[in-house]
């Protein structure tokens, strides 16, 4: 919803209007069904031609969808190479298309006429469409299926769509797959300006080694401060920190609420830089990895890069049993509900651009205050927009000064809930 967006095989224009885009074009080669969407919506533009030799323009989109199309497509490998012409690096493609389990039903759907007629075409498995946008060029983010009824029945058929149909192995029955993907190598290769967020509170220990520590890289950089009720004197630490490395572009925010989660929007609202970036002031996560997170947003290996803990061995005391079961549980609960892998959800290290983080921030009502931490803030959101996520292994390393301030138990409540949450909102929708 008010975005632009791009339908390939649009028919009369009935998903284009439901998408409800801020400019809506689409594309068929049939003259009937165009002169009726026209009718239909005026205010959507509609043009005939067809896909397989598809003639380009001067435009882009923020979506371009191919809705049950690509199996009938001459050349699938040429309409997506054509297609990348109204790309931006933002640009998300959207392919729908049925499971070939169903096509005993659909053709006999067609037969006693509950079903539009179709043209034989190339029943493509989900392998077959990721190795097609490959080669054309485009990164998948996620894959999924839906719509285990697709006949409309009170009470059964939502039960059976928003909760059944996602179990393992009942899932690979749906009628219909969809894959989100990107365009790669769009990236001009610049280099970006860099805020450096350090949430702190009672870390006076840590803030002069995290600015001796932290490497420069980016075209500018500026390390950001935010503290909030500290009793040890981080703040003033901080201060006398800024005086004497006054060659570094080091700012102190001043935290108004309460947790990581609000320390990490009042610095993201007042970042200056293009790149924005999480460092925990306890420095378990060692501040000489930042450029290997910086260097996947830079070079477009990804678009929302997330820190991994759990690949190298960890210090003795540097994770707790009880978290690090709690880690790998609520990992494996975070991948399969949003599609997308998730080794580490809780590492504090993330990166992406200020561009994407507003877009996440402009949705936030859609999820609500919920998240005390920022981190499951940041995921659901990136999720929601299909930025693709990709996960950076770090050394995970003992604190040397200073306690934690997570409360295990109560905060593992919270994020069972907020597991449940993500279910409700991202994959039972």
């Amino acid at each position: 919803e008010g975005r632009s967006v791009l339908e390939l095989g649009c028919g009369t224009g009935e998903l284009l209007e439901a998408l409800k885009p801020s400019r809506g074009v689409g594309i068929d080669f049939s003259g009937g069904m165009l002169e009726e969407a026209r009718r239909k919506f005026p205010h959507l533009e509609f043009r005939q031609m067809d896909i397989d030799t598809l003639e380009t323009w001067e435009e882009t989109f923020d979506i371009i969808v191919l809705s049950d199309v690509i199996g009938h497509l001459q050349d699938i490998e040429t309409v997506l190479k054509r297609i990348k012409h109204f790309c931006r690096p933002d640009t998300r493609i959207v392919i729908s298309y049925y499971n070939f389990l169903w096509e005993p039903v659909l053709r006999l759907g067609e037969l006693l006429k509950l079903k539009m007629p179709q043209k034989q075409q190339n029943w493509l498995s989900p392998e077959d469409i990721c190795n097609l946008l490959f080669l054309s060029g485009y990164q998948t983010i996620k894959a999924e299926n839906r719509l285990l009824l697709p006949k409309n029945v009170p009470g059964l058929s939502r039960l059976i769509n928003k909760y059944l149909a996602f179990l393992p192995g009942i899932n690979r029955l749906t009628l219909c797959r969809y894959i989100v993907a990107r365009p790669i190598g769009q990236r001009d290769g610049k280099e970006y300006s860099v805020s450096i967020l350090v949430p702190c509170r009672n870390e006076k220990g840590n803030v002069e080694e995290a600015v001796k520590r932290i490497p420069n890289f980016g075209r500018h950089q500026e390390i950001l401060f935010v503290e909030g009720g500290s009793s040890d004197g981080t703040r003033e630490e901080i201060e006398r920190v800024r005086r004497q490395y006054a060659d570094r572009d080091i700012r102190l925010l001043i935290q108004d609420g309460k947790g990581k989660g609000d320390a990490v929007r009042k610095g993201f609202a007042g970042a200056k830089g293009e790149v924005l970036m999480i460092l925990d002031a306890d420095l378990t996560m060692p501040p000489e990895d930042l450029p290997k997170f910086y260097r996947a947003l830079a070079d477009d290996l990804g678009e929302f890069i997330n820190g991994c803990r759990l690949v190298y061995p960890m210090e003795k005391q540097a994770m707790r049993f009880l978290n690090l079961l709690g880690n790998k549980f609520f990992s494996m609960m975070f991948t399969w509900i949003l599609h997308q892998r998730f080794k580490d959800t809780l590492c504090g290290t993330k990166v992406l651009f200020k561009t994407d983080y507003e877009k996440i921030r402009a949705q936030r009502h859609y999820f609500g205050d919920f998240d005390p931490f920022g981190d499951f803030d940041l995921i659901l959101g990136a999720v929601r927009l299909n930025l693709k996520v990709v996960e950076i292994p770090i050394r995970y390393r003992d604190r040397l000064y200073g306690t934690t301030n997570i409360q295990r138990f109560r905060h593992g409540w919270l994020l069972l809930k907020m597991t449940l949450f993500a279910f409700r909102k991202i994959k039972a929708v």
